[in-house]
């Protein structure tokens, strides 16, 4: 039971204290009874100059993203109106946000935290990734700078910026919890390379920004699990450049299916080894849908891509990229570790993604 502080009885001045006894870390000398006081201080000025870098990260972020985030307010026919985030990539407009923000939206409005209010359009949407790119009707905007996916770690500061229950511009920090997760859409389908956060979010955080510490666009936040405390997710920022690309190209995205779910995960290094393979991670497949393209090519539950074209596939980007716009319909030579008893073979196996 935590004792409150009130209840606490502090020794009274002239209460006999015990005396510490003498040994030689002392040089057998009272005036040295302090110095074990000294690393304790330290510690805590070691302590306190750490969180003080923490916050000052934090807030340099926030500062920086002030510009650039926006709520995004949508009206719909049959559930009238709704809100979540978004963030501008471009100087001239164009602002990134979840699909499920503003499905089927009749009207759409982006507020920043200037004060400036601007309608918005719909470029495209692709629920498959719950990413959406808006054009604003006019305004300039502050592009925020989009780092890079792949160099991400586990641990490291992760900063979630966005409007959570209608509350404009919180900020919510943690650390990246996992990376290439796979977590299923508000369409039904699975989303693939997903970053794990404890970063809070909350309803209204939805396509909000995550970033690193140094202000960059990791992840576009896109969910988070209400009966469970700290597990959030966002969409890894690789995958949404490919995404948007496509988006605002097409519309759409063309895209070819394999029927598995997956994540990145670190490869043994026995494996690595032995294999003299480049990267030291894979994509570990977790289950393969019958009668999909993975199934009629042999992949199995289990399996490690780690090749594909001749190349190192070492996250679920490098899969999915193949997959996207003019490679949708192309045929995949996949190099795949398989163990088995104890052995692990390499396998070498040809697909055809189906068509989305």
């Amino acid at each position: 039971m935590t004792r409150n502080p009130a209840e606490a009885v502090p020794l009274l001045d002239d209460e006999p204290q015990p005396e510490r006894p003498t040994t030689a870390r002392d040089g057998g000398s009272a005036a040295n009874a302090g110095s074990d006081l000294r690393p304790e201080r330290d510690d805590a000025s070691r302590d306190g100059a750490l969180l003080d870098a923490y916050s000052r990260t934090v807030g340099e972020v926030a500062r920086l993203a002030r510009s650039s985030v926006a709520h995004v307010t949508v009206s719909r026919t049959r559930s009238g109106r709704a809100g979540g985030s978004g963030f501008a990539f471009t100087d001239d407009g164009f602002v990134l946000t979840n699909s499920h923000v503003v499905h089927e939206a009749k009207d759409i409005t982006a507020a920043f935290a200037d004060g400036a209010e601007h309608g918005a359009r719909l470029v495209g949407e692709d629920p498959d990734t719950d990413v959406a790119v808006l054009r604003l009707e006019g305004g300039s905007t502050t592009a925020m700078a989009l780092g890079d996916s792949r160099s991400l770690q586990q641990g490291q500061i992760a900063i979630a910026i966005g409007s959570p229950l209608g509350y404009e511009l919180t900020v919510t920090a943690g650390i990246v919890s996992a990376l290439g997760r796979t977590l299923k859409g508000f369409a039904g389908k699975m989303i693939d390379d997903v970053i794990q956060t404890d970063a809070a979010l909350n309803p209204g955080n939805s396509g909000g920004p995550l970033l690193d510490s140094l202000g960059r666009v990791i992840g576009v936040n896109t969910a988070a699990i209400p009966s469970a405390q700290g597990l959030a997710f966002a969409v890894a920022i690789n995958t949404v450049k490919w995404t948007t690309m496509e988006l605002m190209r097409h519309g759409r995205v063309r895209r070819g299916r394999l029927g598995l779910a997956a994540q990145t995960t670190p490869l043994p290094r026995r494996w690595v080894r032995e294999n003299d393979w480049p990267a030291a991670t894979g994509v570990r497949i977790k289950d393969v849908a019958s009668g999909s393209a993975a199934a009629a090519a042999g992949l199995r539950a289990g399996d490690w891509i780690v090749g594909a074209q001749g190349e190192p596939v070492a996250e679920q980007a490098d899969l999915l990229k193949l997959l996207i716009g003019d490679g949708a319909a192309r045929t995949l030579a996949l190099k795949v570790l398989r163990p088995t008893a104890g052995v692990v073979a390499v396998v070498h196996l040809i697909v055809t993604p189906s068509p989305s």
